[in-house]
């Protein structure tokens, strides 16, 4: 199913880096910026999360919630976490269930080889639960900032 600006955002529950669940039913009036990537403590995701760290309380005074999704383990997501410090939830989604939900799984290669991965992206989901934004394979240099000026449209 490809999602689109303004349909409600498929509600998930995951476990965390901290153990206990996060839905986005419970996070209903925040803002949400939940962002999928690859893989924990590799370069672009490293960066990706590190300059989400750095922004963290631009994103609190819009009320926003952070979340980072991937494939990893709980274990693999408390070491990426405190390895780099980072300041927001990381959610275990190891069966792939959330990240189809949203689209993110696409056919990727690597040294010739084919595979199904995570497509970096990212969903700005607003305090009633819609999608507000969508970026689809993301670079991620500048990318924070344009999430949080599109942020400063939604309040």
């Amino acid at each position: 199913m490809k999602l689109e600006i303004g349909q409600s955002a498929p509600l998930f529950a995951l476990k965390s880096d901290e153990g206990n669940e996060i839905a986005l039913l419970e996070l209903k009036g925040k803002n949400v910026v939940l962002y999928f990537y690859p893989k924990d403590d590799t370069p672009g995701c490293t960066i990706e999360a590190q300059d989400f760290t750095k922004k963290i309380k631009e994103f609190e005074k819009f009320d926003c919630v952070v979340l980072g999704v991937s494939k990893d383990d709980m274990a693999s997501h408390c070491r990426f976490i405190s390895k780099y410090d980072l300041a927001f939830n990381l959610l275990c989604d190891e069966q792939g269930e959330v990240c189809e939900d949203y689209g993110v799984i696409r056919q990727k290669s690597m040294f010739g080889k084919k595979y199904l991965g995570i497509d970096r992206s990212t969903f700005l989901i607003d305090k009633m639960g819609k999608i507000s934004q969508i970026w689809r394979s993301v670079k991620v240099n500048g990318h924070v900032e344009e999430v949080l000026e599109a942020l400063g449209t939604v309040n």
